[in-house]
């Protein structure tokens, strides 16, 4: 449905984004805005940001931007055109009129969840009837209690080729409806009646993101039956691709304040879902008995930067896990992975809740292991490596692995990480320290470990300043010239570091949501998270939160003191100076100069 642009403005105009927002996130005004936890990250400190004036919210810590319709389609997982109609309604306005052809579809997909609603009814139902004794008796020894099942709507499905459809027409269903729904099969010899799709199985219902009934799932019950899973088939309102089970309850529950995950967990079954739910693992969620697709994960990054996928052990859960790699690495982006949570042999979320308890899964969720080890494991595991030709073999498949990664600097980092552990394992200095303990191999150990402690100690000051700057911008007034006259080895940091002089040049202003609206203008959210997962180490560095100005700047000084004295000597310095004034804008050039040539004046 397309919207004029007359229409969006004026209901922008009468719903303010607070109001939207603060529906999801409780809002504390500062100044001319509101701020409060990001709805989209466990954090514990606000770095989400509403201006009205301005018509529109700001998340540091995810780097998600927009206005109120966008905030719907994030939060509550509405199309483009579900969040306008959920606008128009809070504003008062009549929403336009659609194309007769969208709002026919919309209107047969509205009456299709219906029907999959009264289906729902129906199974739910014969579970607690006769027919679904042996279901029920199944349900118990599996563990699953009355309420449970009735909190995830779990029913049942008769042996019978037309109970449902019978239930159905005799409510006013049309055939072809059901059909349309899945809920029938049409026969291709069309002289025979549709008959039901779901025969002696227990059912659970699947919702899209928004909560609408859209599928079902169904186990049989027979050992010999020749598919223990059926699911719904591909219809107007079930792509199956596109879904997974539990998402919608799981996104809430994520949500939580009291949640401390990075991410959803993901299982391989329904039953493994519910059975996670009920120890108390309320984000759990499910494909729909396939690998993961490009947009489940997609759907599973929206609410946690890094969902756990759980496989069992044995060899084909591993293979499993190797798949969703191949899904995974084009899709990876700063601050965006998986990890991966092997269960013990044999065993599944269900099987191990029910043996240990709940402990006994929070101990595998720990022990999840990030996305670049289980790529390592894949492809040193594809062969034996006791050739020399199995050795390039393994060099070979990681370059392809690498070509995967779309994202650059992703892809630059995985490079040197697989390939350091590549090279200390199978590497010429790998072979050398095993065929002697040479002193000037311990000599040259120990140089590589002082190196790596000196880069290890630069890195944590430079975090602890260009932190503390974005902390507390107040700092420039004390220590800009100094920021200008530091080398940082950095990335994020030197990065953060050409954004505040250029915003300090041009301002001169300390508000920090400014500089932090900057920052996210510059393209560098994925640096400022970097950051800001130090923000309590820095805060600390600084003396804490009652620490005065004063205080903070002699501090930040003395930190600045020890980098400089670690990695500059003059020389350095005028080559710092020269760099910074190439990259800074045109427009802050003059300025760079006038701070070079005080920083000068007060050195002498």
């Amino acid at each position: 449905m397309r919207f004029g642009d007359n229409f969006l403005e004026e209901l922008k105009a009468r719903v303010r984004p607070s109001d939207v927002v603060g529906r999801h996130v409780k809002l504390k005004r500062q100044g001319r805005e509101f701020a409060g936890l990001s709805p989209f990250t466990n954090e514990k400190t606000p770095s989400f940001f509403v201006n009205d004036e301005k018509g529109f919210y700001h998340c540091f810590s995810s780097g998600k931007h927009g206005d109120a319709i966008s905030f719907l389609m994030e939060v509550e997982g509405l199309s483009f055109p579900e969040a306008v109609e959920t606008l128009a309604n809070m504003a008062g306005m009549d929403m336009p009129k659609a194309d007769p052809q969208a709002e026919a579809r919309a209107a047969r997909n509205k009456e299709t969840v219906s029907w999959m609603e009264r289906a729902q009814e129906f199974f739910e139902k014969t579970l607690y009837r006769n027919d679904g004794e042996a279901a029920r008796d199944y349900l118990k020894n599996r563990g699953m209690s009355k309420t449970a099942a009735k909190a995830f709507g779990m029913g049942f499905a008769p042996d019978n080729f037309s109970a449902l459809k019978d239930e159905l027409i005799a409510q006013g269903a049309r055939p072809e409806q059901l059909i349309e729904a899945g809920l029938l099969v049409e026969p291709e010899d069309r002289s025979r009646q549709p008959w039901d799709r779901f025969r002696d199985r227990i059912m659970f219902p699947i919702h899209d993101g928004r909560g609408r009934l859209v599928a079902f799932g169904g186990r049989a019950m027979a050992k010999d039956a020749k598919a223990k899973y059926l699911n719904s088939p591909e219809t107007p309102i079930f792509q199956k691709s596109k879904l997974l089970y539990n998402y919608h309850r799981a996104r809430r529950a994520f949500s939580d304040p009291h949640n401390s995950a990075r991410g959803l967990i993901v299982a391989e079954g329904y039953m493994d879902v519910i059975a996670l739910a009920r120890a108390g693992f309320t984000h759990a969620v499910a494909p729909m008995g396939t690998a993961l697709t490009e947009d489940q994960l997609e759907l599973l990054w929206r609410v946690g930067p890094e969902p756990i996928l759980c496989f069992d052990g044995d060899k084909a859960g591993v293979r499993a896990a190797f798949r969703s790699i191949e899904r995974a690495l084009p899709l990876l982006r700063p601050g965006q992975s998986i990890r991966f949570a092997m269960l013990p042999d044999g065993q599944d979320p269900d099987d191990l809740i029910r043996a240990a308890g709940p402990p006994a899964m929070q101990k595998v969720l720990d022990s999840a292991i990030p996305l670049v080890d289980m790529l390592w494991r894949r492809e040193a595991e594809a062969e034996p490596l006791n050739t020399p030709e199995a050795k390039a073999g393994l060099k070979s498949r990681l370059y392809k692995a690498l070509d995967e990664i779309q994202n650059n600097d992703v892809k630059a980092l995985y490079k040197t990480e697989l390939l350091a552990r590549f090279d200390s394992q199978f590497g010429w200095q790998a072979g050398r320290n095993r065929k002697n303990n040479s002193g000037e191999t311990k000599a040259n150990k120990t140089t590589q470990i002082a190196s790596a402690r000196k880069l290890a100690s630069n890195a944590r000051v430079e975090t602890t300043l260009i932190g503390a700057i974005l902390e507390f911008p107040e700092l420039l007034e004390r220590v800009d010239e100094r920021l200008f006259e530091l080398d940082f080895t950095h990335p994020a940091c030197a990065n953060i570091q050409r954004a505040v002089l250029q915003w300090w040049r041009q301002t001169k202003a300390v508000e920090k949501t400014h500089l932090l609206a900057h920052i996210e203008a510059e393209g560098l959210e994925q640096d400022y998270r970097v950051l800001s997962r130090q923000r309590l180490l820095i805060r600390a560095g600084m003396g804490g939160a009652d620490a005065s100005l004063d205080e903070r700047a002699a501090l930040w000084n003395a930190q600045a003191d020890t980098l400089l004295g670690q990695s500059q000597t003059d020389a350095d310095l005028n080559d710092t100076r020269a760099r910074l004034v190439e990259t800074i804008s045109g427009d802050n050039s003059d300025g760079m100069h006038r701070a070079m040539r005080a920083s000068k004046e007060a050195r002498d």
